[in-house]
């Protein structure tokens, strides 16, 4: 009797295990098919023909420096004083201080977006494919912005004739704030009148170097005098 109630439990608990393991079965899941190397993969979205060509000649110039078929770009310490002699240093000085102006990045280089900003400052604001232009003219290591150099390169292609008269470039070299009609080469309204001056800017550039040395020596010679003068002083009320 034991024996058979004893079974009968097991029938029944068995059975009850039964009907919950078929209750919790997982539903059946369709997993994703992975496409066999031989099967083409689905096709990019088309890309703009300008963004797809500059986009390829950057990774291709990467390329290529990887593979030691190109030099990368190294910025080089360059001397405008010596190197923009048809310059005088307060022309110089003027750049200079316009440059760090629109250099909001302070990173040493005007960015297309500050390009922008500038030329709409000068109230010549100009397109998208005009801005990229501008830099493209004047850009000599390729890298889509303006360094300190490149940004002197404008004004001297300026000075020398060599932009046309319509170009995003004449605009920023005539409606600079650069004020430098008394030195004869920037002047925003005699621009062109003045580049027969600049053949003796070398000269003038010497001069100015020799006045800052004779106004130091005076300057030090003032010092001494007035040290003198008070130990003079000083051992007279001393004694």
């Amino acid at each position: 009797m034991a024996s058979e109630e004893l079974a009968r439990k097991l029938q029944r608990r068995l059975a009850v295990e039964q009907a919950t393991l078929s209750e919790d079965a997982p539903e059946a899941v369709t997993l994703p098919v992975k496409h066999s190397d031989s099967e083409p993969l689905e096709k990019p979205a088309p890309v703009d023909n300008d963004t797809s060509s500059e986009l390829t000649a950057k990774l291709t110039r990467r390329l290529d420096i990887n593979h030691g078929n190109a030099a990368p770009c190294v910025s080089r310490v360059f001397n405008p004083y010596t190197e923009f002699k048809e310059f005088s240093r307060k022309q110089i000085k003027e750049m200079e201080k316009m440059f760090k102006r629109f250099d909001s990045g302070k990173d040493g280089f005007i960015d297309l977006m500050e390009l922008k900003l500038m030329m709409e400052k000068l109230g010549a604001p100009q397109t998208h494919l005009g801005l990229k232009n501008m830099i493209k003219e004047v850009d000599e290591d390729f890298d889509g912005k303006l360094s300190y150099r490149e940004f002197l390169l404008i004004f001297r292609k300026a000075a020398a004739g060599e932009l046309q008269e319509e170009s995003g470039l004449m605009a920023l070299a005539k409606l600079s704030e650069i004020d430098v009609s008394t030195e004869g080469v920037m002047g925003a309204k005699d621009f062109f009148e003045a580049k027969m001056q600049a053949l003796s800017v070398g000269s003038k550039f010497e001069a100015e170097i020799r006045e800052e040395k004779e106004e130091r020596k005076r300057q030090e010679l003032e010092r001494k005098q007035r040290r003198a003068a008070f130990k003079e002083l000083q051992s007279t009320f001393c004694s």
